[in-house]
């Protein structure tokens, strides 16, 4: 990427030196005429990683990373965080297996990030296991055993209880913080920064901000998380066809032993969850809760939610399902079919989306990030991913 332009619309362009010194002072948002090669808007784990790979793939890239919160205060800070090898579609899978090999250099490299290997316990009926082999990665290497998680007494009548490798879980707030202090010296931050307004042209796009701020990116990277409806961009998202919905995961106050594996439950789209570094365990379970807002979602348990994961708990593993007493509840956007997108939102390619990962923003993040990176031409692409499907618009 030439550092020394980001040739946004109706603004001159200046050197690297100047575009870093434009957004490192100012008000609220920074000066009133700021200007950065790349925008990411959304500082989650997505966000955060977006900045991370661009950064990556040219050193001398000037970024800006805004958020109307802190960095992994939203959608991120309540992530259950769990990582395993598999994909519901071969979109999804490919994804799966490049952040998978993402994370295993980031903890080679990075020991001391909070990222934790765990081992994986599948049950599902017997017949399922063809299902099985296409839904998970080779990387998985599913077996067959009569080993049972110890929170499992048995399984019901019919199912059978697989072992797969490839599963961890990371503190996902805390990594996200951990990475975003890695980037500071190199990324302008803009917590508590609210974006109003977006522009594009065939230069680059102004972003409108908080005090009425202005800031020129040669692209921008909207990674919302599920506030896809912000009044600055809704007009843009919606014909990607993106629902909210709702995520509930119950705290089961049982302490975790050393070797407690995670159990997916792969029916029921669940898993239990080993949360050592806390010191109990979580149950996430599906909720069809569709159409929420995450400026309104309540944050509470119902005692519906608690019905509904008592419920299906109790088939599995009864003497957890009594300690369901709190939890988290929070929601997370879902692209049409169940397969994230990232595609242009302009004529001009200089308006970017990334999200809509269907409550696995952790797992598929870094895969995402790449592609987000591939539609900047001035990027090198280094990845052999195949590029996601551009998603139709959503019909009435």
């Amino acid at each position: 990427m030439p550092a020394d332009r980001t040739d946004a619309p109706g603004i001159p362009t200046g050197s690297a030196a100047s575009a870093a010194s434009a957004v490192s002072g100012g008000g609220a948002g920074g000066p009133a005429r700021a200007r950065t090669d790349v925008a990411v808007v959304g500082a989650g784990i997505l966000g955060v990683l977006i900045a991370r790979e661009v950064l990556a793939r040219d050193p001398h890239a000037t970024v800006t990373v805004l958020d109307r919160d802190m960095t992994g205060c939203g959608a991120t800070r309540r992530s259950a965080g769990l990582h395993f090898p598999r994909g519901a579609n071969e979109t999804v899978r490919a994804l799966a297996a490049e952040s998978q090999r993402f994370y295993e250099d980031l903890r080679t490299a990075r020991p001391d990030l909070p990222i934790h290997p765990l081992g994986m316990t599948v049950l599902a009926p017997e017949q399922a296991e063809e299902q099985l082999r296409e839904v998970y990665l080779p990387e998985a290497k599913l077996r067959w055993t009569a080993d049972l998680p110890a929170a499992v007494p048995a399984l019901p009548r019919g199912h059978g209880a697989w072992e797969g490798d490839g599963c961890q879980y990371a503190d996902v707030h805390a990594l996200t913080q951990d990475l975003a202090a890695e980037l500071r010296p190199a990324v302008a931050f803009r917590e508590g920064v609210e974006v109003t307004a977006l522009a594009s042209g065939p230069g680059g796009t102004r972003l409108t901000l908080t005090g009425g701020a202005t800031l020129d990116a040669g692209h921008v990277v909207l990674a919302p998380g599920p506030w896809l409806a912000a009044p600055a961009w809704r007009e843009l998202v919606a014909p990607l066809g993106a629902r909210v919905k709702k995520i509930v995961a119950l705290h089961i106050e049982v302490p975790c032993a050393p070797g407690d594996r995670a159990v997916v439950l792969h029916t029921e789209d669940a898993f239990l969850l080993p949360l050592h570094h806390r010191g109990h365990w979580l149950f996430s379970y599906t909720c069809q809760e569709w159409d929420v807002d995450p400026d309104t979602v309540d944050p509470s348990l119902t005692d519906g939610h608690l019905r509904e994961a008592r419920a299906l708990l109790t088939r599995y593993a009864p003497g957890l399902a009594a300690h369901c007493r709190s939890g988290r509840v929070f929601c997370d956007a879902y692209g049409a079919g169940g397969t994230p997108v990232v595609t242009p939102l302009d004529p001009y390619g200089r308006l970017l989306f990334a999200g809509a990962a269907g409550g696995s923003g952790y797992r598929l993040a870094p895969a995402l990030a790449a592609r987000a990176a591939d539609l900047i031409p001035s990027l090198p692409s280094p990845s052999s991913l195949p590029s996601l499907p551009v998603p139709r618009k959503a019909t009435t």
